[in-house]
């Protein structure tokens, strides 16, 4: 997939420079520049500067006052150096003159842009030091463009050996893709921003208490924690007693006050919409809104925002890069380097002989150097044994770093046993190093990049054994160690070269990043640092740690909001806007560029994948041999077969009895050799042939007759073989013939056309991909007939036979492919057989096979009644009688739905959907055993369930048949889930104690949903792609857990018992930390009071605790991975950062900062990546070649591609003409795209009836209505009402136009609320008909809209999931005590908020919070021993397995297969044009071809019309008869043979085309590739048959005309010698002898019509011959063509004789020249393959007529 737009052209241009610095002349006056120093000094100075630049900040100045004159010291530096640097190069250059110029190159022109930046902020800080102008002024912000100048230090690597035009195409696609999705993703915040004003408006009601005065709002006036409320009594929230519910607005605070989020008006809107659309707080305003508004409508408003803006339409930006970067992936090639093995390129491979005796490669050094070691040790170096005791070794050491704790305070850490251990295991590997140094030689134990990390960690742990080195920064290399153990999977060690092997791309996308956060953390920090009350950038780390937040999504929207409120109400805007675009940059591009580069390392070579293809064919093959293990234990026991007695035989002896299987087949054959022999005999009847079919079980009367009627048969058998096999020879020999005949025509068709023009110095016409592609086709086939080829290559140049030998060498090679390809599908075959004869086999020897518990027959009625009950399903697919085509019905959609599973399957699902809404009621307050009503629903599903599953045992078996219920995961899960919800009726337990087997059956019964994904197939189909690539899947968290385990180590080793600390921030000893102390509690998050003179925050005095935090703590490696599994899942890390900075010290947050880069950057994109080549992997589109995936993207856009329901412009030039021209106008199309806009625009505030504004708001929408009534009036006037009524989108206009127009009769009449709500409602769905009139819009929504139908079984399948996870979490943590994000909100008090919830932790919104709720244990919770819902204590155990396992499996598996979609969709709609095999504009120009022949637009047209279709299609599909005539045949018998001469529909024909437009060869798959070429050539045999009869029949008529002309010329002779004598003899004697002679030659004419009749009958009959005989009485005398092909008359005497003593048969000895020969025997042999030469030279050389009587006769 991602080598889709590979180009191999290679243009010969000027390569792209984009540094300036060595492109300067060589002859230059001023040498010193082109120095390679000076670049280099120049580079470092860049980076100088930036560091001069984050350093420039008054608080950094505050702390380190010498740090002001540094930097003015290295500016001032700086400045001269690069003001000389620019000096002598306008000396060099020019400044303005020559093509060269300064100012002409842009590269020199930002040099010089940023000089000009050095000098403005050296003279800003001279005025700074003069104290002339404020260090906390904003005149800082002259330095903001000073960090770009960190551009000139990696231009160096932006050097590209590619032609300029090449890079600019790519980067201008790239950026006009970006663009587009920018535009889509404006379209959906746009429509999201006018829903949410409109729904919502504003968030400014607040419980406040009852004494609280406007202007007079205080923290102390809120309630705790603040809660927002509805005034409506019926919804909303409503403040509890001692409260009032009040707008906080009118009660004097400020907007800046109140926050910047929420709904109050457009611009308000779109920023919460898109701060909801990064997942991160979204959660918080839907609980507002829920509390200000209807419930409904917040959870319909947030979870549609959700799935389409963050999981759709966001994810296509992740497309967009995939698809751009596999272009400049290929592009950039030189620069990042080709894959290579894994092998050391010092290594070689050479044949090596095993203890076995076999061969195998193995990998030798020939390079490396020896070293001075004895060979016993080098032997013992090299040995496997010494490798795994290595790695032995290695293990233990994990282990033991693993296994350090924190042991209290007190105890003495250094010289411990852990200690004493590392010291033992870094002697040990100190010595394994020097070993191999000693065998190998330093220069060869070097070379390895392996040793070389190895030595690495060898000086490390050295160093870090010293006592004072010990648990310090040398502790990673201790912890780095388990990175050895990948050697120990060969597996895993591949997995991991693939993604990190090629490293130049992966290192320069992380060099890029880093420099990405550098530049904008210094541009940040210049632009913040003078803003009071803002700490966030106040000196370069703090920027950088906010930057990088913002990176990562965690928290970013309180980086934004405290930046907002700092910087004031005037600048906000301008502010979002800055933040919105880097977090949008950085979360949506650049992350997409590490999946697209891990999705690149993933991607295989494109020469293995037809190899890769090939072996995959080949191994299912293999695996379809063999039967199932639990069928093949039959073979473990003896062969009993069925025996049978024949009775009824005259004999003397005893008949032995005889297998029942062999009378069977004995008897079968019997029948049928009876039945042929009866066939072919004529006097047999239909009656014997039925009688000759009843069956030997039911009438063993007829078992004698048939036995002695044997021999007779064997005979007649043995007659048809041979007549079978004549026929098959002379088929073979007809097949030879009509090839000889299609060679000469098409070396013929290349002659002539070499010699008719053109090459006459006139511009030949470009050929269409259709001529193309059928001549290719025509020169493969006649390339592959190498003896007819080398005949008739005779005579021809020495150049022309090697280019003739080239090609005839390349398509022996296609044969070659060829064969492999029919071995393999015949293997295929084979299989499939052996496995039936397996299975045959047993049936026959075992009597117990294939029997239902071993006790039903295979036959037994009860069986067959319970098989046709499991298997009956609905079909309503109706076939023609007569073409035997299905007919498409009506409600075909909704039968396919009826007829997806059986009737019983059908019954089953509304019966656990039923079951499932039972258990949505249940609670742990409504409990199923104390419910008689919900236990109603579970005897339901049990008695349901027993039922269907004793049907299908008894219909297919349990376990030991071939179609057992229990054949695979399926059945064993329906067994489950059936005996725990059986065991749960049956025992109903009234007591369930928390953590008890009790509860656990409870929640074994919460799996019941997933009863649906056994029943539908499709959701089975879902189950195998999620878990057929759990191997990468595993490999992936192997390497997560890896680094996981390593940052854990090390945390433990420098954190373990540092982060306890007491709850008074006052108190800094642990001596102190007793007594109580006031606390402050966070009242709200989103109001921005300050407090007033003498106010203190609401608070309450709590106890002195030395203690952990809350939430995590690195005391144990356990309680690290707990803590950095959340931080990878990049929620909780800002906390697990403040918390080590603050405890632990500030240099210490480069540990969780690097972790969460690897984490984010590497390993969470690897999920993506994995899901996303596994999706394509089962899709079979991963080892699909560039050519494979772009017929595969063509032919699912031609199944979605539609005729245009366009009507046809009026024919004359009337009122209706004139309204066509105008309503199909593009000015008039933009001219109401801009109203539809501009009526858009009017619900920028919310249309309420108290707002005065509202009125003329709704009065502008009505004068925008009545324009839109216009425009669809005009459209109905142009099309007609039924042209009109044909599209779709006229329909859409049609509905929203009278929704319009009696919105404004009833807003006129009634103006209320609900008038207001209408008409905002019509307006929001006018403005979906935006996508209509924009192309890209169409194409983007068209790629959301497939994705979501593609994805339909996805969604369902997760939701599932969920529900069975809400299910649980009712049953484990229902009744658990509200904590920190446990709550009225977020609680599993029932099935319904459980769903909520656990939808809230899809998005990851703060799900660590809710699992650590849910573990609170004694003594912060109350327990009780004998019932779960009567405890208020949470689940430790079962909430780390729940919420982790639910978050793996939704988060980073299931979502990203939504991810997978939008990819392969996206590629599917908005790739560019030279990727397109048939392109848009071609898809257009059939489409109104089509519209041209489908006169009544009811998408089928009949046969005879597709000729007309094809001759009217113009440029690439365009079929030119002068020169593809033969393809045109071809085309139009395609279609009257694949369809029966009956109607065709838009879809056959664009089939068709498709097919004809591709190279078959490169584009198709195996099985397609087979069945197309036997399609293909079956087509071209037909048409040569009718191509040799038409000319066959065509030199009868010459040979006719010649006889006649010459008999013409006789006998006007004779009559004028008569005319001579009849002045002197009888002249009245000879008058009367010409109507006779007429008379004669009309009756001759008449007798030659049956002979030709029966010569066309000889040739073997096609479709095509309609009226191939005919010919018009009009027409006699004169020749006539039809397309090439001419007609003669007849000739006026009989040849009967002639044509009666030809064999034209192709079978017989009857060549083709000896058939004209005896035809006219006054020619000679000569002379008739003259006439052959002469005709087919005829067919080429004459015009074709373009006559309608002409394209019938084709």
């Amino acid at each position: 997939m991602l080598k889709r737009k590979q180009s191999s052209r290679v243009e010969a241009q000027p390569v792209t420079d984009f540094g300036p610095d060595e492109s300067l002349s060589d002859n230059a006056d001023i040498f010193w520049i082109n120095k390679p120093w000076v670049h280099s000094s120049l580079r470092v100075c860049a980076i100088i500067s930036v560091i001069s630049v984050c350093m420039n900040t008054p608080m950094t100045f505050e702390h380190y006052p010498p740090l002001q004159y540094v930097t003015f010291t290295l500016d001032t530096s700086l400045m001269f150096l690069y003001t000389a640097e620019m000096i002598a190069k306008m000396h060099i250059r020019g400044i303005v003159k020559g093509d060269s110029s300064y100012v002409k190159d842009r590269w020199c022109v930002f040099d010089g842009f940023m000089v000009f930046c050095l000098w403005v902020s050296l003279v800003l800080q001279v005025f700074e030091i003069a104290d002339i102008v404020d260090q906390m002024s904003p005149w800082g912000m002259l330095r903001i463009p000073r960090p770009l100048i960190m551009i000139r230090a990696f231009r160096i690597y932006f050097r590209f050996e590619l032609p300029r035009t090449r890079i600019t195409n790519i980067l201008k696609r790239s950026g006009e893709q970006i663009w587009s999705v920018s535009i889509f993703l404006l379209f959906f915040l746009l429509l999201y921003g006018i829903l949410g004003v409109q729904m919502f408006g504003t968030f400014t009601y607040h419980c406040v208490v009852n004494d609280t005065k406007p202007g007079n709002v205080t923290w102390n006036s809120l309630a705790i924690p603040d809660t927002h409320c509805s005034p409506e009594l019926e919804e909303g929230y409503q403040c509890p007693p001692g409260f009032k519910c009040m707008d906080l607005e009118d009660l004097g605070l400020s907007r800046q006050e109140l926050g910047y989020s929420g709904f109050n008006e457009i611009g308000t809107s779109i920023f919460t919409v898109y701060e909801a659309a990064s997942q991160e707080g979204w959660v918080f305003l839907m609980y507002r809104a829920i509390d200000s508004f209807p419930r409904w409508r917040s959870y319909f408003y947030f979870i549609t925002l959700i799935f389409f803006l963050a999981w759709l339409v966001k994810n296509v930006f992740i497309a967009v890069i995939i698809e751009t970067f596999a272009e400049i992936r290929v592009q950039f090639q030189q620069m990042w380097g080709s894959r290579s093995s894994t092998t050391s390129t010092a290594t070689t491979q050479m044949f090596h002989e095993d203890a076995a005796g076999g061969w195998q490669l193995v990998a030798v050094d020939v390079n490396k150097p020896q070293g001075r070691a004895p060979a016993c040790l080098q032997k013992m170096m090299r040995s496997s044994v010494f490798h795994m005791f290595i790695l032995s070794v290695v293990t233990v050491d994990v282990i033991v770093a693993a296994s350090n704790y924190y042991k209290g305070e007190n105890f003495r850490r250094q010289y411990d046993e852990f200690y004493l251990a590392e010291v033992a295991f870094t002697v040990l590997f100190d010595l394994e190093a020097l070993l191999k140094i000693w065998c190998l030689g330093f220069t060869g134990y070097i070379s390895s990049s392996l040793h070389k990390f190895e030595l690495l960690l060898v000086i490390g742990t050295t160093l870090h054994v010293y006592p004072d080195l010990y648990h310090s920064q040398f502790t990673y290399f201790q912890v780095l160690r388990v990175v050895r153990l990948i050697k120990i999977s060969p597996a895993l060690e591949d997995f991991v070269y693939k993604i990190f092997g090629p490293g130049k791309k992966l290192g320069s996308l992380v060099v890029f990043t880093a420099s990405l956060l550098i530049v904008m953390s210094a541009i940040s920090l210049q632009m913040f640092c003078f803003v009071e009350e803002l700490d966030r950038f106040t000196t370069f780390p703090r920027a950088f740690m906010s930057m990088f937040q913002i990176l990562t999504q965690e928290g970013w929207v309180d980086v934004m909001d405290q930046t907002l409120n700092a910087v004031g109400h005037m600048w906000a805007p301008v502010v979002a806007i800055y933040f919105i675009l880097y977090h949008l940059f950085a979360t949506l591009i650049l992350l997409s560029l590490f999946v697209a580069v891990i999705l690149d390392n993933l991607e295989l070579d494109e020469d293995l994948k037809k190899l890769k293809q090939l072996k995959q064919s080949e191994a299912n093959a293999d695996t379809k041999e063999k039967l199932p293990l639990r069928l093949r234990i039959f073979e473990k026991f003896p062969n009993r077969p069925q025996m049978v007695k024949i009775s009824k035989l005259p004999s003397d002896f005893t008949v032995p009895k005889i297998r029942e299987s062999f009378m069977k087949q004995f008897i079968d054959r019997q029948q049928q050799d009876t039945c042929c022999l009866l066939r072919s005999l004529p006097s047999a009847s239909s009656s014997s042939c039925d009688h000759s079919k009843r069956s030997a079980i039911e009438d063993n009367k007829y078992i004698d007759q048939k036995l002695r009627k044997s021999v007779f048969s064997i005979r007649a058998r043995n007659l048809l073989e041979k007549e079978t096999a004549v026929t098959k020879i002379l088929s073979q020999v007809y097949k030879s013939c009509i090839y000889l005949g299609l060679l000469f025509f098409s070396r013929a068709c290349t002659r002539q056309r070499m010699l008719s023009g053109s090459f006459e110095g006139q511009p030949a016409k470009e050929r269409s991909i259709l001529s193309v592609q059928h001549h290719i086709r025509q020169e493969r086939r006649s390339l592959r007939h190498g003896s007819n080829s080398q005949r008739i290559s005779r005579g021809k140049s020495l150049e022309t036979l090697t280019q003739d030998h080239s090609n005839t060498v390349r398509y022996r090679n296609a044969q070659r492919e060829d064969s492999e390809i029919k071995m393999i599908q015949e293997k295929k075959e084979q299989a499939e057989m052996k496995r039936k004869v397996q299975e045959e086999e047993l049936r026959e020897n075992h009597p117990y096979f294939d029997k239902p518990l071993f006790i039903v027959g295979r036959e037994h009625r009860f069986r067959n009644f319970c098989r046709l009950v499991v298997r009956a399903r609905f079909n309503a697919s109706k076939t023609d009688p007569v073409t035997g085509a299905v007919k498409n019905t009506k409600y075909h959609q909704l039968y396919d739905l009826l007829g997806l599973v059986t009737y019983l399957d059908w019954v089953m699902i509304v019966v656990t959907i039923c079951s499932c809404i039972s258990m949505m009621f249940e609670s742990p307050f409504r409990r199923v055993m104390h419910a008689p009503t919900l236990q109603i629903a579970e005897y339901v599903f049990v008695i349901f369930m027993s039922i269907e599953l004793n049907l299908k045992i008894m219909a297919d078996g349990l376990f030991f048949t071939p179609t057992a219920v229990i054949r695979d995961f399926g059945g064993v899960m329906d067994i489950f889930i059936y005996l725990v919800s059986l065991i749960f009726l049956c025992w109903m337990p009234q007591n369930v104690p928390a953590e008890s087997g009790a509860q656990l059956l409870m929640v074994l019964r919460c799996l019941r949903p997933l009863r649906i994904f056994k029943l539908v197939p499709q959701m089975r189909k879902v189950v195998r792609e999620l878990f057929s690539g759990f191997k990468e899947i595993f490999l992936v968290s192997i390497l997560l857990l890896t680094l996981m385990l390593v940052f854990a180590s090390f945390g433990v080793q420098l954190f373990a018992g540092k982060l306890a600390k007491c709850n008074d921030p006052n108190i800094i000893r642990r001596e102190d930390c007793n007594g109580i102390f006031r606390i402050n509690v966070s009242v709200s998050k989103n109001l921005n009071l300050k407090l007033r003179p003498g106010e203190k925050k609401p608070g309450f005095w709590v106890p002195r605790v030395w203690a952990n935090p809350r939430n995590f703590n690195f005391d144990n490696v356990g309680n690290a991975m707990l803590a950095l599994f959340e931080v990878l899942s990049l929620k909780g890390w800002v906390e697990v950062r403040d918390v080590i900075i603050h405890r632990v010290g500030p240099i210490h947050g480069i540990y969780i900062h690097v972790f969460v880069f690897l984490g984010c950057m590497i390993g969470l994109t690897l999920f993506v990546g994995v899901v996303i080549a596994n999706f394509n992997e089962n899709k079979g589109t991963a080892l699909l070649t560039v050519d494979q995936r772009r017929w595969e993207d063509l032919k699912s856009r031609l199944k979605i591609a539609q005729p245009l329901h366009l009507p046809p412009r009026p024919d004359n030039d009337g009122f209706r003409a004139k309204m066509y021209d105008i309503t199909q106008h593009p000015f008039f199309k933009r001219t109401i795209a801009l109203l539809v806009l501009a009526q858009s625009v009017l619900l920028s505030v919310k249309w309420d009836v108290e707002d005065p504004v509202t009125v003329p708001l709704a009065t502008m929408s009505v004068v925008f209505t009545f324009i839109f009534v216009l425009e669809v009036t005009m459209k109905i006037i142009a099309m007609s009402p039924a042209g009109f009524w044909q599209s779709r989108r006229n329909r859409y206009d049609l509905l929203v136009t009278s929704l319009g127009v009696v919105w404004v009769v009833l807003h006129f009449a009634l103006l209320n609320a609900y008038t207001y709500m209408m008409g905002a409602c019509v307006i929001v769905f006018r403005f979906f008909s935006i996508c209509g009139k924009h192309v890209t819009l169409k194409m983007l929504l068209l790629t959301v809209v497939v994705s979501m139908y593609k994805s339909f079984f996805i969604i369902v399948g997760m939701f599932l999931l969920l529900l069975c996870y809400a299910f649980a979490g009712v049953v484990l943590f229902g009744t658990v005590k509200y904590g920190e994000n446990i709550n009225r909100h977020a609680n599993f008090s029932s099935a319904g908020k459980a769903i909520t919830v656990l939808f809230r932790i899809v998005t990851g919104e703060d799900w660590n919070k809710i699992m650590h709720d849910c573990m609170v244990q004694p003594p912060f919770c109350t327990p009780d021993e004998f019932t779960y819902w009567a405890t208020d204590c949470g689940n430790y155990a079962g909430a780390l397995m729940y919420f982790c396992s639910f978050y793996v499996i939704i988060a980073y598996i299931m979502l990203n297969l939504l991810v997978a979609i939008i990819v392969e969709n996206f590629s599917l709609f908005y790739s560019t044009e030279e990727d397109q095999l048939l392109s848009y504009n071609d898809l257009r120009h059939f489409q109104i071809i089509w519209n041209m022949v489908d006169d009544k637009r009811e998408g089928v047209i009949p046969t005879f019309r597709v000729k007309f279709l094809l001759r009217l299609l113009r440029g690439r599909l365009e079929v030119d008869l002068d020169k593809d005539k033969l393809l045109f045949k071809h085309m139009c018998y395609e279609m009257e043979r694949l369809h029966n001469g009956g109607d065709v529909t838009f879809h056959d024909v664009l089939s068709m085309l498709s097919y004809r437009s591709v190279d078959i060869r490169k584009s198709l798959q195996l099985e397609e590739l087979l069945a197309r070429e036997q399609l293909e050539y079956t087509i071209e045999e037909e048409v040569a048959k009718q191509t040799i009869r038409m000319w066959l029949k065509k030199c009868l008529k010459r040979i006719r005309a010649k006889q006649q002309q010459s008999c013409s010329i006789i006998h006007s002779l004779r009559e004028s010698q008569q005319q001579e004598l009849s002045r002197f003899l009888n002249p009245p004697s000879i008058e009367t002898t010409q109507p006779s002679e007429d008379m004669n030659a009309n009756s001759q004419d008449n007798n030659m019509q049956p002979e030709t009749s029966s010569q066309q009958q000889l040739l073997s009959p096609t479709l095509s011959d309609r009226g191939g005989s005919r010919q018009d009485s009009g027409d006699t005398g004169k020749p006539q063509r039809k397309f090439g092909q001419w007609r003669l008359p007849s000739a006026p005497k009989p040849i009967s004789h002639s044509v009666s003593s030809v064999n034209l048969r192709f079978g017989g000895r009857t060549t083709m020249k000896s058939v004209v020969c005896k035809m006219n025997p006054m020619t000679d042999t000569a002379s008739c393959g003259s006439e052959v030469k002469k005709w087919w030279t005829r067919q080429l050389t004459v015009e074709s007529d373009e006559s309608g009587d002409d394209l019938l006769d084709i």
